[in-house]
């Protein structure tokens, strides 16, 4: 297959032509043909979000609702809690929560956002994994729900710290939201799923809009001087200093959420002792590592010089010698800290804060230690 083959298999967004309108350097990404920066460049893209808004076009993530054949949106949520380790019922009407389907060996098939709207349950998948997230859903829950695919619907997040004030020009209910509140509004005439959530570590929102309207409703939001179009380079580089995790690289089928440091995402109704624990892939591996620890961690990871350590290096408990302990999983430079940053998993007993490791780059070992996570703090509206 050539190059042009491969590109003209790629999907497109909505927001394709805006992206080449704006000058965005196209990659493909997940199947799709998304723009990884823009002539600002991902260094100056990153730091104005940090500073004032920007505007990711996130389309290529799947876009599901579950809605329940009874009516009953508690038919919903338990039908889900047979493949995530979350508690779905507790979700209130208008709030939205962070899950994962499991395997029945424990580890991540997918993380995901699930949102309760009422009458149905609204969830957000990653774009590599929407196909067989769908099919693993429909295979599961048939029986209760239906599962609809919207695959007319765009989605665009808008991060920042001026993100609330460029929404609260469209939207008059933007302000009032709090972190992880969810649901429909209309904003600029249009009606649309609003989450005050994001993947940056900052403030924001993002807003599942139809896709006829996806490209008049960015530029609406373009006009506004504090919000600038951001590509995939800075959106990485974001959540890479915000601590969070990317399915494929910091999370996958091998990885627990307790090895993962997602214990926090399980609620004690379903862990062990807790009235509806278990039910869930895996259940029986994910409680043991609850009850007795997981063997290994994700820890955060900071390079004691300037070189940027990336993702695969191989980590080692003493600077010459020995066998790798374990390998980073995600890693780059942060603009915010102008210093690098990375993640990776180290054996249970070497993860403490501040704990000494060395990192393989280029055929040499680079000093580094554990460190806490997020590396820039979150500004979310609680």
């Amino acid at each position: 297959m050539s190059v042009r083959d491969d590109k003209d298999s790629l999907k497109r967004t909505p927001l394709y032509n805006l992206h080449l309108s704006l000058g965005g350097k196209m990659v493909p990404f997940a199947g799709y043909d998304m723009p990884v920066q823009y002539p600002a460049g991902v260094l100056k893209e990153h730091l104005h979000t940090r500073a004032s808004a920007g505007l990711f076009d996130v389309s290529h993530m799947g876009q599901i609702a579950l809605r329940p054949k009874s009516g009953r949106i508690e038919d919903a949520a338990r039908a889900l809690e047979r493949l995530v380790p979350q508690d779905i019922v507790a979700i209130a009407k208008g709030r939205q929560r962070y899950a994962q389907f499991t395997n029945a060996d424990g580890g991540i098939l997918d993380d995901l956002m699930v949102a309760n709207f009422g009458d149905h349950l609204f969830l957000v998948v990653n774009a590599a994994c929407k196909e067989q997230d769908a099919a693993h859903l429909r295979a599961n829950l048939s029986d209760t729900c239906i599962i609809d695919s919207l695959d007319d619907r765009a989605l665009i997040a808008l991060q920042g710290p001026k993100a609330e004030s460029a929404l609260a020009k469209l939207c008059a209910a933007a302000p009032a939201m709090t972190f992880m509140d969810a649901g429909p509004h209309i904003v600029a005439g249009i009606k649309c799923f609003v989450s005050r959530s994001g993947y940056t570590g900052e403030d924001g929102f993002e807003i599942s809009v139809p896709a006829a309207d996806a490209e008049r409703f960015a530029k609406t939001l373009l006009e506004n001087p504090d919000v600038m179009p951001i590509g995939l380079g800075a959106r990485d580089s974001l959540r890479l200093e915000a601590g969070l995790c990317l399915y494929g690289h910091d999370i996958d089928t091998t990885t627990t959420p307790v090895e993962a440091a997602l214990e926090w995402s399980v609620q004690k109704s379903r862990r062990s002792g807790g009235a509806r624990a278990g039910g869930f892939p895996g259940a029986d591996k994910i409680l043991g590592h609850f009850d007795h620890g997981a063997p290994r961690r994700r820890v955060g990871l900071r390079a004691e010089g300037r070189a940027p350590v990336r993702e695969g290096a191989l980590l080692f408990a003493a600077g010459e010698g020995g066998e790798p302990i374990g390998q980073v999983t995600s890693g780059g430079f942060g603009p915010s800290l102008n210093a690098p940053v990375a993640m990776g998993y180290v054996p249970a007993a070497s993860s403490a804060l501040e704990t000494k490791l060395f990192a393989e780059v280029r055929g040499q070992r680079l000093p580094l230690q554990v460190a806490a996570m997020p590396f820039v703090k979150n500004t979310y509206k609680r």
